[in-house]
């Protein structure tokens, strides 16, 4: 599958994958790596979650 050789192949960087599906919003996602960006199911929807831009603050979690 794509996404594992993505997942082998990332080291310190981002990876995002999209596509679509049946579902309510029509497309769904999966990412990858140290980022900002986490997905987050509400009533069915998956949406995109930003975390602090601060390197600090993503440890603390």
């Amino acid at each position: 599958m794509i996404w594992d050789q993505i997942e082998s192949g990332l080291e310190d960087g981002n990876a995002v994958m999209a596509w679509s599906t049946n579902t309510e919003s029509g497309f769904d996602f999966m990412t990858l790596g140290k980022n900002r960006r986490m997905p987050k199911e509400m009533d069915g929807v998956k949406l995109v979650s930003f975390l602090p831009e601060n390197d600090d603050a993503l440890e603390a979690l």
